[in-house]
């Protein structure tokens, strides 16, 4: 149905004459009586009652007037969601990542962009980076955070920023005291690890293969606050990104004199996708908070 011929029914309805509907359409009067004539044909109904006294309702036409009351102000407020969508009044973030971007990425760039607004409501999966590149794909995600490289030439990839592993030990290791240490010194020793498969175990272990290191890997966790903790309980040792342990007084970064690891967080949408207007507003603020 029309909904402009729709509503040009109810003005005459509601004025009670073409003549005075037509004014308050800013249309003239054959204009608004062939409206009417082509909602009768879409419905296949008279609606209207025409005599000297101008039109009255038949039975069906008070059918229409009631039900497409009720259309055109369901249709108005769509149109108003659709406005309080696109002024960030309203809106849902469907966002994933790993668990250094869920634990330390994200809860500060979502706190600032609720702070200025507070009615965008964010929905967050973490997860690995193959698993959320395929949410991403398939739309059950609108926005992916994830450690380059991902598969998927359905993907648009977004640089995002350089995330620094580094070599983090309790306080009283051993290795503590040694000041900057060889990457030779690490072979064999006890590491807590994260899970096999998992994109930064396997740059890290790409790192220390080239480096001619053998990790011992005793535990396997997925979780950097978690690794944080057992290696605070155990002693043992443990590669995470830099950003998780800033501010961990149970742990200490160790420097390593001839190893550098580094891994690109990207953002990964589906390629082609509108975004909606929150996702799309987040990540330009995360953009300019974190940096291309």
């Amino acid at each position: 149905m029309d909904l402009l011929l729709l509503h040009s029914f109810l003005v005459v309805a509601e004025s009670g004459g073409v003549t005075a509907a037509a004014t308050r359409l800013h249309i003239t009067q054959p204009a608004l009586s062939r409206r009417l004539q082509q909602l009768e044909e879409q419905l296949g109904a008279p609606l209207l009652d025409r005599g000297r006294r101008g039109v009255q309702l038949t039975e069906l036409g008070r059918l229409v007037q009631r039900e497409g009351r009720l259309i055109v102000a369901r249709y108005e407020l769509l149109k108003e969601r659709v406005r309080a969508h696109q002024q960030l009044r309203e809106g849902t973030v469907r966002i994933g990542g790993g668990a250094t971007a869920v634990s330390f990425v994200l809860p500060a760039a979502i706190a600032r962009f609720q702070a200025a607004y507070p009615s965008v409501r964010f929905q967050v999966k973490e997860a690995g980076s193959s698993e959320v590149a395929r949410d991403v794909r398939a739309g059950q995600l609108e926005v992916g955070l994830v450690t380059l490289p991902v598969q998927g030439r359905e993907l648009e990839v977004r640089p995002l920023m350089m995330d620094r592993i580094v070599l983090v030990a309790r306080p009283d290791h051993p290795l503590a005291g040694s000041g900057r240490i060889r990457a030779r010194e690490l072979d064999g020793l006890p590491f807590v690890g994260f899970e096999g498969g998992t994109a930064i175990r396997q740059i890290i272990d790409t790192a220390l293969r080239d480096a001619g290191v053998e990790m011992n890997i005793v535990m396997e966790l997925r979780s950097i606050p978690a690794i944080l903790r057992m290696v605070a309980s155990t002693g043992n040792l443990a590669f995470v990104s830099q950003v998780g342990v800033e501010s961990n007084p149970d742990v200490t970064q160790l420097s390593v004199r001839d190893l550098r690891i580094e891994r690109q967080l990207a953002v990964v949408i589906r390629q082609g996708a509108h975004l909606s207007p929150a996702a799309a507003a987040f990540l330009d603020q995360l953009d300019q908070s974190l940096g291309a």
